[in-house]
């Protein structure tokens, strides 16, 4: 429940606001500006409990969209795998058909020679 508060004047003409005790005697006098502040920045338990809804509803309406979002993404994933796969494999097969030149092949082996 909100306290009840009275608004007065400082001598200095600020605002201020007090908040009394059953027997109406002060019980805190504060600011009102910073008072104001505080309370403003302060949720009550409804704004609360609807700012939570909202929060479940649009986590339930989104949640389909970002599965489907991380399925089309896996998928361009597996794609972008196959295709790197599939070129390595090109690549492998072409070298093993290139025709073996017989100059470098004899370079090869003279200076394999030469090391031991």
């Amino acid at each position: 429940m909100a306290t009840k508060r009275t608004v007065l004047r400082s001598s200095a003409g600020k605002k201020l606001y007090a908040v009394r005790n059953a027997d109406g005697t002060f019980k805190d006098i504060q600011d009102y500006a910073k008072a104001h502040a505080a309370d403003i920045r302060k949720k009550s338990k409804p704004e609360v409990k609807k700012a939570a809804e909202t929060a479940a509803k649009a986590a339930k309406k989104s949640a389909p969209k970002k599965a489907a979002k991380k399925a089309v993404a896996k998928k361009a994933v597996k794609k972008a795998v196959k295709k790197v796969a599939a070129k390595k494999a090109a690549v492998k097969k072409a070298v093993k058909k290139a025709p073996v030149k017989k100059a470098s092949v004899k370079k090869a082996v003279k200076k394999a020679a030469k090391k031991k």
